[in-house]
């Protein structure tokens, strides 16, 4: 099971992405297309077009690590952009590797200490 670090920001790349990129590919679009720094530890999503198939790159202070999935039946569903990407908490992520879309929900009100 993969579980992104807690601090860390995650991006969706919302447009369908060539499943053959690898560490490399991954990067530049990361730096090109989306406008990051793939350098910086958030985690960055991708989805092939059909959306059987996503892979995650992120870096570790070691160098890159890439994470992939392949749906035997299904497909990931996720909201699209305009931006091309959308940032995800890691609730969103694991409610888009589950299979699961929520279509309403209510965010009560809680508690945030001032950082």
């Amino acid at each position: 099971m993969f579980t992104p670090a807690t601090q860390s920001s995650i991006w969706l790349c919302t447009e369908p992405t060539d499943m053959r990129r690898s560490f490399n590919g991954l990067s530049a679009l990361v730096k090109n297309q989306l406008g990051h720094d793939p350098l910086n530890g958030q985690y960055f999503v991708f989805i092939n077009r059909r959306k059987t198939q996503m892979k995650i790159l992120y870096f570790e202070p070691s160098g890159f690590c890439l994470w992939g999935k392949r749906l035997e039946q299904g497909q990931f569903r996720f909201r699209s952009s305009v931006t091309g990407q959308r940032s995800l908490t890691r609730t969103d992520l694991q409610l888009i590797l589950e299979g699961i879309e929520v279509q309403k929900s209510r965010q009560f009100k809680r508690f945030h200490h001032p950082v």
